[in-house]
């Protein structure tokens, strides 16, 4: 036992030597606290992490500060100003991912979200074509999405305005249009494989917060071998890569180059343009790890903007009925609403906004890494660097916002009711790595929020004054687990 105890000093020891002796060496870094204060900090608060930790700590040292994460030397940039011109202008030296021991074990360079270099130039400019092609370029996705809230109106009408849970519904929701653009098919909701994708993944960003992530990012070679969470985090990847496969061999078994459907037939297709190209980096591992970079986006993400949307407009029915007004004047009943129809319902297309950034589903924008020694505003980011966008501040930027921390649909909205862009909107980042989904999630949330409100009045259970709007911490934040009751519309379709 003391031996153990003498092995932990040292090492904590050594980290405190290791971490006075880089940051003494740089003078023009940007400014921060140290390791042991901001944890010290964040404990005498009762908490390591929130998601006003970033703002907070930009409000003491400035737009641009550092952090130490474990061995990471970390620089974050806050404020929509100081954001976009380190997204846009530096683009190309804040490109790549940075790629820790657990983010390597389970992608090895693959994919599209943690590859750099040609693997995800590659990988990025076909997904990003292809995810195009099915969002818009064929009304059979839109035709899928519908499909899938026409399913998921049913079973809300089945609850017959009794309190219910909607987080799990809106999951499946999700996933299966995920499954419908990368496989070509939905799942039943009991079906064991679409079941297993759904657990492996919440298997996995349940790790990804715990401290044994952190260890294991620390001590990677030890980790790997020991029971523990972290052993069912990988049994986890390796279930969401088993089914992945099995999909793509049914795919190889029934090609469909001339005429693609989903997202594995259009990378089929480039494959077999590529074949001959000794640089093509278009190969079934790739393709395994593109579609595995989108399940765990986009589920998570949509369905937390979802369950952002429907908490939302039971705690403000004003705003909710308003939306209704709108939808009902201006679409007929029989119509099936389609994400051109954002062009006419203006206040609908700003309260899904709205709903976005007020209550922004991440701490902030996915890491990226310093590629080479770059001055910016006055302070050398160096090489080697991790990068934190905090999107989170753009969106809250009372430089940028009237009333930034409150939820008002007039952000996006003129004088004259017109549906206004902002720049500062800035969700899915800016740049080489901004995302990808981006129009695919635009159009998922705009029909399956206009289409619930068109049939459903949404509310607290009877007794319940307003739902608690207090996030839940985790890879993405979600509101804290509650019931609500869809009451349906009189003359709904």
């Amino acid at each position: 036992m003391l031996m153990l105890l003498l092995f932990f000093i040292t090492v904590i020891l050594c980290v405190i030597l290791s971490f006075r002796k880089q940051f003494s060496k740089h003078k023009d870094h940007p400014p921060g606290p140290s390791r042991i204060s901001l944890i010290a900090g964040r404990l005498v608060e009762g908490t390591i992490l929130s998601e006003k930790t970033l703002m907070e700590l930009a409000k003491q040292y400035g737009n641009i500060y550092s952090l130490w994460g474990g061995n990471y030397y970390i620089i974050v940039f806050s404020g929509y100003q100081t954001v976009k011109e380190a997204l846009t202008k530096h683009a190309e030296a804040f490109d790549d991912r940075p790629v820790t021991p657990f983010i390597l074990t389970i992608t090895k360079n693959r994919g599209i979200a943690f590859s750099n270099g040609h693997t995800w130039l590659q990988q990025r400019r076909l997904s990003v074509v292809t995810m195009r092609k099915l969002g818009l370029g064929k009304k059979s996705m839109e035709s899928q999405i519908q499909a899938e809230v026409e399913r998921f109106l049913e079973d809300l009408g089945s609850k017959k305005g009794q309190p219910f849970d909607p987080s799990m519904y809106l999951t499946h929701l999700v996933g299966n249009v995920i499954c419908a653009a990368v496989f070509g098919h939905r799942f039943s909701t009991e079906d064991k494989d679409f079941l297993e994708l759904i657990e492996s993944m919440h298997s996995i960003s349940k790790f990804l917060i715990s401290f044994s992530h952190i260890i294991y990012e620390i001590f990677p070679f030890i980790m790997k071998y020991l029971p523990g969470s972290q052993q069912k985090a990988l049994s986890a990847v390796e279930n969401i890569v088993a089914i992945i496969k099995k999909e793509i061999t049914h795919h190889k078994e029934y090609p469909n180059l001339h005429e693609p459907q989903d997202f594995i037939d259009y990378y089929f297709l480039q494959m077999e343009k590529s074949k001959n190209d000794p640089n093509s980096t278009f190969d079934e591992d790739n393709l395994t790890h593109c579609i595995g970079d989108i399940f765990l986006a986009a589920t998570d993400i949509t369905s937390g903007v979802l369950q952002w949307a429907l908490l939302l407009m039971a705690n403000h029915l004003d705003i909710q009925d308003k939306v209704y007004k709108e939808i009902e004047k201006v679409l007929d009943p029989s119509h099936s609403i389609c994400y051109a129809d954002r062009k006419n319902l203006p206040y609908t297309n700003a309260v899904i906004h709205e709903i976005i950034r007020s209550k922004y589903i991440t701490f902030f924008g996915v890491p990226r890494k310093c590629v080479k020694d770059v001055y910016f505003n006055g302070f050398l980011i160096p090489k080697g660097a991790m990068i934190l966008p905090d999107l989170r501040s753009v969106l809250l930027d009372p430089e940028q916002w009237e009333t930034p921390e409150k939820f008002n649909p007039n952000h996006f909205l003129d004088k004259e009711g017109h549906f206004v862009k902002k720049e500062a909107f800035m969700p899915f980042g800016a740049g080489g790595r901004v995302c990808l989904g981006e129009l695919f999630a635009r159009i998922q949330c705009f029909i399956m929020f206009a289409s619930l409100l068109r049939a459903f009045r949404l509310q607290p259970p009877e007794g319940v004054e307003k739902l608690s709007e207090e996030p839940v911490t985790g890879v993405t934040l979600l509101p804290s687990p509650f019931k609500i009751c869809a009451v349906p519309r009189s003359g709904a379709p």
